[in-house]
């Protein structure tokens, strides 16, 4: 928290005001003993994020997959270590070898543009989410947002019963952490993301689609609009998807229910 701030007016008066900031750090990724990557992001739930990015990045198939999750505060930011089993051990080494940029978002170390369009698993068959249970999701969300509340400047992801009920919430400076942290988060609890639906606050892009498939959920609602490539993606894998999700409308983007 600071105090050596101030809130300025248009006509010059200014007042001191205290602010908490959120939270950000680099957070390195060790998988195997290999540096995998280092992300900007709230230290905080590490667990739940190195599963969930493990998780989208395909180099686990399930969280079993995933073991001896240790969580370090180191001089410069933070280490997280795990131990990867089963396919995901050939495809790390791969990455690893080729990696030539970090970054937070769904096109890390992405080496040429046909891995962007790779195709994407096909979401499970499912039914519609009700619009009530939408914007009963929504009533419950903001109460939630503990980070967000204080700071302002947090992204959360949130996964909700097929009522409308959140049973589980995560919060990130970034909105593809915050959407790794609640798929690790729902893998290590035993949760199915199909059982119900995603609400993320973040902007509707590319990769929230992405993790949100590949994270096992068939149902995404987000607060704001989606770009033209999330919708392409969300209609090819059969998501549905929801947008400018608000208090009295919601937008049907997508219709991948039966």
């Amino acid at each position: 928290m600071s105090s050596d701030i101030y809130e300025v007016r248009p006509d010059g008066t200014r007042r001191a005001v205290s602010r908490d900031w959120v939270p950000e750090a680099p957070v390195a990724l060790e998988f195997n003993g290999l540096s995998y990557a280092v992300m900007m992001a709230t230290p905080a739930d590490l667990e739940d994020f190195a599963t969930g990015f493990a998780l989208c990045e395909g180099l686990a198939g399930s969280a079993p997959d995933i073991s001896d999750l240790a969580v370090a505060e180191v001089e410069n930011g933070w280490v997280i270590r795990a131990q990867l089993a089963g396919l995901g051990i050939e495809k790390l080494t791969e990455r690893v070898r080729t990696r030539v940029a970090e970054s937070s978002c769904g096109l890390c170390g992405i080496d040429n543009l046909a891995e962007v369009t790779r195709p994407l698993p096909a979401v499970a068959r499912h039914a519609a989410i009700e619009p009530a249970a939408i914007f009963a999701a929504l009533r419950a969300l903001r109460p939630l947002q503990e980070l967000t509340r204080r700071t302002g400047a947090a992204h959360a992801a949130a996964w909700a019963s097929c009522d409308g009920e959140i049973s589980l919430l995560r919060e990130d400076v970034g909105r593809h952490n915050a959407m790794d942290k609640l798929i690790g988060a729902t893998a290590r609890a035993g949760q199915r993301l199909d059982l119900g639906f995603v609400v993320s606050t973040a902007r509707c892009s590319y990769e929230i689609v992405e993790k949100a498939v590949r994270g096992g959920a068939t149902t995404l609602v987000c607060v704001s609009l989606p770009t033209s490539l999330a919708v392409e993606r969300a209609k090819a894998a059969g998501l549905s998807l929801w947008a400018l999700a608000r208090d009295d409308s919601v937008l049907l983007v997508n219709d991948g229910s039966l």
